[in-house]
């Protein structure tokens, strides 16, 4: 099952976390690759951070939680909170 998962930044944070910790999120998300199709970060129409979104394919929301919270980021505090949403693709761009 697909999902979407939409990612709340926590404005209170620290701004480093993000930068200290990317290497050890992107090194997870490289070994989640059979799992998370896509992510990225999302902002705001004037550049400030606005969370995130990845494009998950799991058995279960509960799964999906799981896989968040395995996250290197999740017990920062980094994320405020996060949303997660059953998807339906019906359009793929063939490149």
């Amino acid at each position: 099952m697909l999902f979407a998962i939409l990612f709340e930044d926590n404005p209170d944070a620290d701004p480093n976390i993000r930068k200290s910790l990317m290497p050890d999120h992107l090194a997870f998300l490289e070994n989640q690759k059979g799992q998370v199709h896509a992510a990225g970060p999302m902002k705001e129409r004037d550049g400030t951070p606005a969370g995130g979104l990845w494009l998950v394919d799991a058995a279960s929301a509960e799964a999906v939680d799981a896989l968040v919270k395995s996250d290197p980021f999740w017990p920062t505090g980094l994320r405020k909170s996060y949303q997660v949403l059953a998807w339906t693709q019906v359009f793929k761009q063939e490149s």
